[in-house]
């Protein structure tokens, strides 16, 4: 029997992304966010939500732009940190030691020691209530070498990419293969 829950971002397992943006002064700032996904496959686009109260908010409107790094579960503290401490008040990058890089295709930073990067042209807002949805055609994809398959394509298992669970706060690495895309459910189709 299943009991019915007050509704709540509770949907799980949510992305652990880290977005980077500069800020009116040129400051590169990261912020962790777990309201996103892809959106769209044609132009293929990334969707990140963010409250106007961040700082990472009005710097995306103002530059267009803004990068979405994916940590490894190696840099787990540092993906907490940059979703509890504010760029307004702190320089996220040189608390972390981590290293911002300047995308050669938009005007944001993205994260060097992240594993997976998307770069992203900001093409609509959304305003949702306490969120404003950002539509972003992904215009670049990095990955480092070591994580890709002999086809070309990121392999999640070396990104070692990890999501978080919004109802009891834990970030889980991803596990085992289960089943295949698009070939699992054929069982069902006569």
């Amino acid at each position: 029997m299943k009991k019915s829950i007050k509704p709540g971002t509770l949907a799980f397992p949510t992305p652990v992304w880290c977005v980077g943006s500069y800020d009116g002064d040129g400051k590169p700032n990261v912020m962790t966010i777990a309201w996103g996904g892809i959106c769209c496959s044609a132009p293929v686009s990334l969707t990140v939500s963010l409250r106007k109260a961040t700082y990472t908010y009005q710097s995306i409107l103002d530059r267009g732009a803004y990068t979405v790094s994916i940590p490894s579960v190696k840099y787990v503290a540092e993906a907490d940190y940059f979703g509890l401490a504010s760029g307004k008040n702190t320089d996220k990058f040189v608390v972390t030691g981590l290293t911002p890089v300047r995308s050669d295709l938009v005007d944001a930073p993205y994260v060097e020691e992240f594993p997976v990067i998307f770069e992203c042209k900001l093409i609509q807002t959304v305003e949702l209530g306490l969120h404003t949805q950002f539509i972003g055609e992904i215009v670049g994809i990095k990955a480092d070498e070591n994580i890709l398959d002999e086809k070309g394509m990121p392999l999640m298992d070396k990104a070692q990419s990890f999501v978080f669970a919004p109802s009891n706060k834990d970030y889980r690495a991803i596990g085992d293969v289960v089943g295949q895309g698009f070939k699992s459910g054929k069982k069902f189709i006569s």
